[in-house]
């Protein structure tokens, strides 16, 4: 992301957390797998030690392809909704052709980020505290210092974007 955005994603591509994040493999798969068909996405379980398709980072992060969302149980949950928002927040048309990359604007990323904090709020056992502490931990940045600083006071925008498109859940 270019300095000034909203948001910054993954600014530790080394993918090494600052302390320990909640992982698919730690919460319940029909919750995860409710929560993204009711979406129109499909959650699709890849074998421990399996390369994980479409993966935009690699290895342990999610992959998208189509309506499909790839994770392995050290799959981070923040990783999961991520890349399930990619795809959410695109139109039908798009999201049929998406193959690893969805984004291609800094709007989509921010509205990106903001959903998915959102939906963590509605999967047990994760909630969207904990999702922005783990989002911190990887490496997400903002210019307010936090995630959570970012979504409480300049995710304005994100939040207009969603709600624009109704895609913002009741």
């Amino acid at each position: 992301m270019a300095a000034g955005t909203q948001a910054a994603v993954n600014d530790n591509p080394a993918n090494q957390p600052t302390r320990p994040v909640l992982c698919v493999g730690d919460i319940q798969w029909a919750d995860a797998a409710g929560l993204l068909a009711r979406h129109g996405l499909h959650l699709n379980h890849v074998a421990a030690g399996e390369k994980i398709p479409g993966s935009y980072w690699g290895e342990p992060e999610a992959g998208i392809i189509a309506c499909d969302v790839y994770v392995r149980d050290d799959t981070p949950v923040h990783s999961m909704l991520h890349e399930s928002c990619h795809l959410i927040v695109l139109p039908p048309e798009r999201r049929a052709q998406v193959h690893t990359d969805a984004t291609d604007s800094v709007p989509e990323e921010d509205a990106t980020c903001y959903l998915q904090i959102v939906l963590a709020g509605q999967l047990p056992g994760v909630g969207s505290a904990r999702l922005m502490a783990d989002m911190d931990s990887w490496g997400y940045t903002y210019r307010l210092g936090s995630t959570q600083a970012w979504f409480e006071q300049d995710a304005d925008d994100a939040k207009r974007w969603l709600i624009e498109r109704e895609l913002l859940p009741q």
